[in-house]
């Protein structure tokens, strides 16, 4: 605080606010005014203070004076204090080819309820808002949410996203590439909407409450007809300078290796239609022993090896995530963990996601969260109510 001028006490009074908050959003169930004092280093009546005009923003409540067992105390008892994760609620979002997913939560990070929805491959691009907005208004509904409550929306989308949330690039999903897609989803929910390439959600997700906690330094696969990665370096997801980063789909393009749908083909003809069922199909043959079918899974995975193992060379990561739909698929990983140790120079662990299906909408949601956290937790601007 001493690099503080006098007469900056709307700045302080931010400062304290913030504080006070996040001391309050960590405790827990609650903290007596007096601990809360202690934990952030102000004096009783400055607390006070902050807490009248939190609770005033709805973000702070008082629980009375039992203990934290329930306990009574002699004495007089203490005043205790929690954050209102009831406050708001932010929602996390896939958009796939094949479906659309939804995760609601309270402003603690508490998931509240989800939801997906099967969408047609050939669907354009409103007809999967239209889906979205309806798998998102029902988890609304379960909730019981008043008007409003929602304070921000993430979104995990194919392609190359911008800064902006427009889609720059898309293949997998028809009439996406250019399409203002944060600015369409603003529009719906009302709030502020983030938008983020699916590969780069999925990484937040698995180190927020996946298989890549407490890791700095990971690179997440969505394993797919087209792999996809995201990358922490330090713990900060790196994006590239336009967003394109990681799109190691791109990869066999540069040593003129056959398309997906060569790789996997069986007879002397392409696998087509190329989707995941058929792709399934043919992995269901080689584990029955067809040698053609087995041969397929053998490039397919090769690619993908070729296609990891160039970012691993560049990054050095200390884990690598699998994930995609391609993951479930018996006779990706363990084949991937076993040549990453053939051809790296370091090789690092290589697990399987643990949230599945769920970690592009459980990264999208974190994504909100963050957005919430970085309006409630300001000293630049102020505290408002909903």
């Amino acid at each position: 605080m001493g690099g503080l001028a006098g007469g900056e006490p709307s700045l302080l009074r931010r400062i304290n606010s913030a504080a006070v908050l996040r001391a309050l959003r960590d405790a827990g169930p609650s903290l007596s005014l007096s601990d809360l004092a202690r934990e952030v280093g102000l004096s009783r009546p400055t607390v006070e203070g902050v807490l009248e005009g939190l609770a005033r923003a709805g973000l702070v409540a008082e629980t009375g004076s039992a203990g934290p067992a329930g306990e009574r105390r002699p004495g007089r008892p203490a005043r205790r204090f929690r954050f209102r994760a009831e406050a708001g609620l932010v929602l996390g979002a896939e958009v796939g080819a094949r479906r659309v997913s939804a995760i609601l939560a309270d402003l603690g990070g508490a998931r509240l309820g989800g939801a997906a929805r099967e969408v047609p491959t050939g669907a354009d691009a409103d007809e999967r808002l239209d889906q979205l907005a309806e798998v998102a208004a029902g988890l609304l509904r379960e909730s019981g949410a008043e008007p409003g409550a929602l304070r921000a929306v993430g979104v995990g989308s194919p392609g190359i996203v911008g800064q902006d949330g427009t889609v720059r690039l898309c293949t997998a999903l028809p009439g996406w590439t250019g399409l203002p897609l944060a600015a369409r989803l603003r529009a719906r929910f009302g709030c502020e909407v983030l938008v983020e390439n699916d590969a780069n959600a999925a990484v937040l997700g698995e180190r927020w409450s996946g298989a890549a906690a407490g890791s700095q330094d990971v690179v997440m696969v969505l394993a797919g007809l087209s792999p996809g990665a995201g990358s922490l370096i330090g713990g900060r997801l790196h994006r590239g300078f336009g967003g394109a980063a990681g799109e190691i789909g791109a990869l066999h393009l540069l040593g003129r290796q056959a398309a997906p749908e060569r790789l996997l083909a069986i007879s002397g003809e392409p696998l087509e239609p190329l989707d995941e069922q058929a792709v399934a199909a043919v992995f269901a043959r080689a584990r029955a022993g067809e040698p053609p079918a087995a041969d397929a899974v053998r490039r397919f995975v090769q690619r993908l090896v070729h296609d990891v193992t160039a970012l691993v060379l560049a990054l050095d990561p200390e884990l690598v995530v699998i994930g995609g739909w391609a993951a479930g698929l018996d006779g990706v990983v363990e084949p991937l963990r076993g040549e990453l140790a053939r051809y790296c120079l370091r090789t690092p662990r290589v697990v399987a996601s643990t949230l599945g299906e769920a970690a592009v909408a459980t990264g999208a949601l974190r994504l909100a969260l963050d957005r919430v956290e970085e309006e409630l937790f300001a000293v630049e601007g102020r505290v408002t109510p909903r």
